[in-house]
């Protein structure tokens, strides 16, 4: 695909809305596909769009009220308004293709949109559909835990191994038998950088919000080592959270464990109930494993979070149904339905993982249609029973590489939201944050302005340039 334009610094923005209507596939190699987009003058943009043999010309003129202002966003929704038309498709976030679709829906709440009409300006202005506008709008209703306060900040710890890796998984994490000669200095560093971060709290007088410990898989730890890191983490707070996302690696021990320090809410993460998909995923665990430690779990009266991920590998929607329904009936407080993602990094990247209607002998491109439609039924009816059950929305994202550019929502019991999703989601708290890949930021809230600084990815390098990690986040927040 080739986009030619004189707004060089949208070139990325309008290859994600291409990429909706021409996605990255191998057979797109066989199509010549050009897209033409300039500013002529203040008031207007010409396109051109050619697809093989075909040919067409757009022109699109700046409504009055909005002459010289917002180009980059009114140019993308020119371009997703030509490229509808070019193929009669069209799609549910309409032009929107960023992370957050939130802000979008804040910035328009900041801008004068009364509440009442925002479902409507979004799907106006960005061509939304009334399903994801109302969702959207829901979303933002049940963040009323945000508190836009400088002195607040959230703590993040990462334990960046797995006992296995998922095929689907792009993150940075290592596998535990590969790096489990390492665990022993890797913990003794972030109880090292902890320590570090303690500092900072006391010097800004900081107030810690939450304490959140993902990854990576840190239940892959020993009841013992949970223990002697959990010690360092002495912040009072009333939402402590730690994912244990695999069934297999939960005991009873390292729950006594999580008690005992404070941890308020775990996440058991199958991201789905159907044996043989587990198997293919390369998960090491059975659907009895995760019942089973979903029951040790409620014994200690945690929050709990399950994950699930519609479009996984061979799945069909009556599959994801069956996932649905068996979370729904355990009723924990937290489900959050993901959009299966396949990114650079992952063992799926390069295989060819749709599997529907084989027998028809359909071209690629078909089946990739049938594939998309078959997941937009799973995140209807994921979100539709949600909604029937007393669930409601409470963080949203979006990421690259889904079907249909389908999204991620975390839903939640009354009362039951998670704090540290959401201030993570919207940027609106700080974050100090230890260990291999972890990143901090500090808010700026009343100039609207964030500043971060990442830790070195790999546990080798960590250990390596631990004091140059706490030395940056001393920096951030001097």
């Amino acid at each position: 695909m080739k986009i030619q334009t004189n707004l060089e610094k949208y070139l990325n923005d309008y290859q994600e809305v291409a990429n909706l209507f021409f996605p990255n596939f191998e057979n797109q190699d066989e199509h010549q596909i050009e897209i033409n987009i300039s500013r002529e003058d203040d008031n207007s943009f010409d396109l051109k769009i050619v697809f093989d043999s075909q040919e067409k010309d757009f022109h699109y003129d700046y409504i009055s009220n909005q002459k010289n202002v917002e180009e980059k966003k009114w140019s993308k929704i020119f371009l997703y308004d030509a490229l509808s038309s070019f193929t009669g498709k069209t799609f549910e976030w309409g032009a929107l293709t960023g992370v957050r679709p939130t802000k979008i829906a804040y910035k328009l709440l900041e801008q004068g949109v009364d509440e009442l009409f925002l479902k409507e300006e979004l799907m106006k202005q960005y061509r939304l559909s009334e399903n994801k506008a109302t969702l959207l709008k829901e979303t933002i209703k049940n963040q009323k835990c945000i508190i836009k306060n400088d002195n607040l900040v959230d703590v993040y710890i990462n334990i960046p191994i797995c006992p296995s890796r998922c095929r689907y998984c792009s993150f940075i994490s290592a596998e535990y038998n590969a790096v489990q000669n390492l665990i022993p200095a890797y913990l003794e560093a972030l109880k090292k950088e902890i320590d570090g971060i303690k500092k900072i709290i006391l010097k800004k007088t900081l107030i810690v919000r939450s304490i959140y410990i993902g990854g990576g898989t840190p239940s892959v730890l020993s009841a013992q080592q949970l223990d002697d890191l959990l010690s360092e983490l002495n912040f009072n707070v009333n939402e402590f959270t730690v994912e244990c996302g695999r069934a297999d690696t939960i005991t009873k021990e390292k729950l006594q464990v999580l008690k005992k320090h404070g941890v308020t809410r775990i996440c058991i993460n199958p991201q789905t109930f159907v044996e043989k998909t587990l198997k293919l995923i390369g998960r090491k665990h059975t659907v009895k494993d995760v019942l089973n430690a979903y029951a040790m779990a409620l014994e200690f009266g945690f929050d709990i979070n399950i994950d699930l991920i519609a479009g996984l590998t061979g799945e069909t929607f009556s599959n994801f149904k069956k996932s649905i329904n068996y979370a729904l009936e355990m009723a924990p407080q937290n489900i959050t339905v993901h959009t299966l993602a396949l990114k650079r990094g992952s063992n799926m990247t390069d295989e060819k993982i749709l599997n529907l209607k084989k027998k028809e002998n359909l071209s690629t491109e078909e089946e990739i249609a049938l594939h998309e439609q078959e997941v937009k039924k799973m995140i209807d009816y994921g979100h539709k029973r949600l909604f029937e059950e007393g669930y409601k929305p409470y963080y949203l994202y979006r990421q690259k590489n889904t079907p249909l550019g389908l999204e991620n929502v975390g839903f939640a019991q009354k009362g039951k939201v998670c704090i540290f999703n959401v201030d993570s989601m919207e940027e609106t708290c700080s974050v100090l944050a230890c260990g291999a890949n972890a990143v901090s930021k500090r808010v700026f809230s009343l100039e609207n302005r964030i500043e971060r600084c990442d830790n070195v990815k790999f546990i080798n390098d960590y250990l390596a340039r631990l004091d140059e990690m706490i030395e940056r986040k001393e920096k951030l927040f001097s």
